[in-house]
C-alpha cells in the first residue's frame, strides 16, 4: 500500500502512540504534520527524522489543543504548507487519576478539552477539504476506557466515551463522500501517558510500582501484556487503505482481551 501524496495530520503526535502512528504512515509515504508539545528543538529533530527516513515532507506544530483558535490556525497551515488534509488522527490526550469528589474542576475541563472538544475542531475543519476530494481518513485514538469504565478516571472515562459517539456521527454524516472514521482502542500501552498516572494511582490505591503495573493495569488485559505502539500504528496504516474503506463508524479494539470480558 502507498499513501505517496496524502498528507496526514497526527496531533499528540511526538511520542508514544502519536509518534508511532506518524512514523508508520510516513513509512508509507504520507506526508506528516505532527502536533505535540514539548522541547521545540527536540520536535523538530522527530520530523527531520521521519523526513530523511521515509523521503517525505514533515514538520511540528505545537498548537495547544485546548485552544480552539491555536487549532484553526494549524489546520490553516497545514493546508497550506502541505496541501488538503487527506488522515487526520486526534490522538492527544492527557489523564488525571482522582476521586470523583476530590477531582479538580480545572483539570476535568482541561481532560475534555484535550481528549474531546479538540478532535471536534479538528474534524470540523478537516472534513470539508476530505469531501471534495472524495477520500479522506479520520482515526481517532480512544481507549479500552471508551467502552468499559475504571473508578477514579471520570473526566478521561467521560471523554473517551465522548470520543467514540462523536467517531459514530460523524462517520454516518460523511457515509457517501468516501470518508471513513473509526476510533481505535488500545488497552494499557507503555506510553508516557500510562507511565505518568502510575504514582497518581499509587497515591489513589495505597499500591507499590509493581502492584499498580500487575494487580490495575495488566488485571485488565487477559494476554497479561501490554499493547504496543507500533501495533496500534499498524492499525493506523490498515485503516488507511483501500482493504478498510467499509469500515467507519468503528470502534476498534487493540487491549488484550480487555472488553471481551
Amino acid at each position: 500500500m502507498s499513501l505517496a501524496g496524502k498528507t496526514a495530520l497526527v496531533t499528540g503526535g511526538t511520542s508514544g502512540i502519536g509518534l508511532a502512528i506518524a512514523r508508520a504512515l510516513a513509512a508509507e509515504g504520507a506526508d506528516v504534520v505532527i502536533n505535540g508539545l514539548g522541547d521545540p528543538q527536540e520536535n523538530a529533530q522527530i520530523a527531520d527524522d521521519i523526513a530523511q527516513n521515509c523521503k517525505v515532507k514533515s514538520y511540528t506544530s505545537p498548537a495547544d489543543m485546548c485552544d480552539p483558535d491555536a487549532i484553526a490556525r494549524m489546520m490553516a497551515e497545514a493546508k497550506e504548507r502541505l496541501g488538503t488534509i487527506d488522515i487526520l488522527v486526534n490522538n492527544a490526550g492527557i489523564q488525571h487519576v482522582s476521586a470523583v469528589e476530590e477531582f479538580p474542576i480545572e483539570k476535568w475541563n482541561q481532560i475534555i478539552a484535550i481528549n474531546l472538544s479538540s478532535a471536534f475542531h479538528t474534524i470540523r475543519l478537516a472534513v470539508p477539504g476530505m469531501k471534495q476530494k472524495g477520500w479522506g481518513r479520520i482515526i481517532n485514538t480512544a481507549s479500552a476506557h471508551s467502552l468499559v469504565a475504571s473508578p477514579y478516571k471520570a473526566a478521561y472515562v467521560a471523554a473517551k466515551h465522548g470520543l467514540a459517539g462523536l467517531t459514530k456521527t460523524v462517520a454516518l454524516e460523511t457515509a457517501q463522500a468516501g470518508v471513513t472514521v473509526n476510533c481505535i482502542s488500545p488497552g494499557y500501552v507503555w506510553t508516557p501517558l500510562v507511565e505518568n498516572q502510575i504514582p497518581d494511582t499509587m497515591k489513589a490505591r495505597g499500591l507499590t510500582k509493581e502492584q499498580v503495573i500487575e494487580d490495575v493495569l495488566l488485571k485488565a488485559q487477559p494476554t497479561k501484556q501490554f499493547v504496543t505502539v507500533d501495533q496500534i500504528g499498524a492499525m493506523a496504516v490498515f485503516l488507511c487503505s483501500d482493504a478498510a474503506s467499509q469500515i467507519t463508524g468503528a470502534n476498534l479494539s487493540v487491549d488484550g482481551g480487555w472488553t471481551a470480558q
